[in-house]
């Protein structure tokens, strides 16, 4: 059974700092583009930030580029991201994912097959 599971929110107060972890296991991800995905109440999922399997290529959305650094650990199957300079609209549940294998890194939900259940990041102003 494929998992990813995501660890490391809770509740941090404006600027500063989380690290956010994904572990995968039924099978590797050492082939498949990964990503991070936030969910704030109301609103749509939005992209956060994406890591190419080929070469470790990372995509920032805008609004996060230069705080959140993504990273990736195929002996381990894991993931990560490293935010920091947090602010209050970065509040939100955030989603770890994997593509099918062999895509590139993408913005767009459509391209993920696999999803984790989410864990939620609240910065206090």
């Amino acid at each position: 059974q494929v998992q990813l599971v995501e660890s490391g929110g809770g509740l941090v107060q404006a600027g500063g700092s989380l690290r956010l972890s994904c572990a995968a296991s039924g099978r590797t991800f050492s082939n498949c583009a990964m990503g991070w995905f936030r969910q704030a109440p109301g609103k749509e999922r939005e992209f956060v930030a994406s890591i190419g399997w080929i070469t470790g290529s990372t995509y920032y959305a805008d609004s996060v580029k230069g705080r959140f650094t993504m990273s990736r650990d195929n002996g381990k199957n894991t993931v990560s991201l490293q935010m920091n300079s947090l602010k209050p609209e970065d509040t939100a549940v955030y989603y770890c994912a994997a593509t099918r294998p062999l895509l590139g890194p993408s913005r767009y939900r459509s391209n993920y097959d696999y999803w984790g259940q989410g864990t939620q990041v609240t910065v206090s102003s």
